[in-house]
């Protein structure tokens, strides 16, 4: 049976205080308000000391200084850790926190598990444990079912074509239930290799709206050798003659899926994708799918891939995807004015 969100909140915070009841005071994984408040005011003042001539310092200051800072976002004052070469921005979390954090994070990613969950938290916070994270999705009702599902058959181990782009796969994603300004479908394009995808909103499923849609996609990162699709060969047929009709010079081969775990990868795929769509129509209370395609495909490709050991973005092109502060927790209105706390 699933368990509500203000229960499975409550569970969370109960286990975390017995994890709590076995750390040693100093630890600094977790931090509670007062000692979020505590640590912002033993910064100012070892910042004071060490900016002060005459002043004395101590070993104590040098050691807060290394390890946190002061972000000011519209009088806000946030705990990070010193911003490094990189410009990347990490906060630091409280307890009462943990639980928000980890339930819109792991929603954003389509119940994404443990590996995805760390990859997506460690661009935004610092201090956050995987033993935190497995409290968290050990409670979670949804992940307990896709396990169960998954122990039906064997998964087997992905295989990646030999070079870029040499195979590229083709689904659509029936929203009619969801009718959006005359859009039906989502247009899945994936690359191989890479595990990269592309999204798109489609008024129907016709060979050719398809096919247009592809040209945008070949015309930036090349056509590849084979098209395959879980929708069967005349469809790929007939998107591939559709395609030859608009740009003749590129030559693309029907392929079909080369192992028996394609459809099953495909589904697993399409469902991350309407859960992440259906997180971020509810936290924008919209029902402007389309729109948000761009947003889920985005965050879809920077979240860690376990077949590939990597996100599909740094597979693709070689770094992290950079966003800084738009994908943290914090309110857009206290995104306004924001500089590292040097002067205090």
């Amino acid at each position: 049976m699933a368990i509500d969100k203000n229960t499975m909140r409550s569970k969370f915070n109960e286990q975390i205080q017995l994890i709590l009841m076995n750390k040693r005071e100093d630890n600094n994984a977790f931090l509670s308000t007062s000692d979020y408040s505590r640590v912002i005011q033993q910064v100012k003042k070892s910042k004071k000391s060490l900016n002060t001539v005459g002043e004395k310092k101590t070993t104590k200051d040098y050691r807060v200084i290394r390890k946190y800072d002061i972000l000011v976002m519209d009088g806000k004052e946030h705990l990070i850790r010193p911003i490094d070469e990189k410009n990347v921005v990490l906060y630091y979390a409280t307890i009462d926190e943990l639980f928000d954090i980890l339930y819109d994070t792991h929603s954003a990613i389509g119940h994404g598990g443990r590996n995805r969950m760390v990859s997506e938290l460690k661009h935004n916070y610092c201090n956050i444990t995987n033993e935190t994270i497995m409290v968290f999705l050990k409670l979670c009702a949804e992940c307990h079912k896709k396990a169960a599902c998954s122990k039906i058959g064997v998964s087997p181990k992905p295989t990646l074509q030999p070079t870029f782009n040499s195979r590229g796969q083709v689904d659509l994603i029936d929203m009619q239930t969801q009718r959006h300004n005359d859009y039906r479908f989502i247009m899945k394009y994936q690359e191989h290799l890479t595990k990269y995808i592309v999204l798109k909103p489609l008024k129907s499923k016709c060979a050719e709206e398809v096919a247009y849609n592809l040209i945008e996609i070949y015309t930036l990162f090349g056509a590849p050798s084979i098209l395959q699709s879980s929708s069967g060969k005349k469809f790929v047929t007939s998107v591939i003659n559709k395609l030859h009709v608009i740009w003749d010079e590129i030559k693309i081969d029907y392929g079909w899926p080369k192992h028996s775990e394609s459809q099953e990868s495909v589904e697993m795929t399409n469902r991350d994708v309407q859960e992440m769509l259906s997180a971020w129509m509810d936290k924008k209370n919209s029902l402007d799918w389309p729109s948000a395609l761009k947003f889920i495909q985005f965050k879809k490709n920077r979240t860690f891939h376990s077949g590939i050991g990597t996100s599909p973005y740094e597979a693709m092109f070689g770094c992290t995807a950079r966003i800084n502060l738009a994908t943290s927790n914090l309110p857009n209105a206290e995104i306004t004015e924001i500089k590292p706390d040097k002067d205090l």
